[in-house]
């Protein structure tokens, strides 16, 4: 697991706290979990963003990587 330094507001640390001190839970498990359901919303839309970025090319995607390959 790795740390990182995180500037919160006085406000978002004093949510933290209290739903931490509800769940008796650390607050960095609860800020672990926030960022989980972060990642876990942004999935979607992220990988809706490269759907279809070949839709406009002459080649096919199969031929152009093995051209690429050819070159090595």
């Amino acid at each position: 697991m790795s740390r990182i330094l995180v500037d919160l507001t006085d406000a978002q640390l004093s949510e933290i706290t209290q739903i931490a001190e509800v769940d008796k839970r650390a607050r960095a498990a609860v800020i672990r979990d926030a960022l989980d359901l972060y990642i876990a919303q942004r999935k979607p839309a992220l990988a809706a963003d490269v759907f279809g970025l070949w839709e406009s090319r002459e080649i096919d995607g199969l031929d152009y990587q093995e051209g690429l390959r050819s070159e090595w």
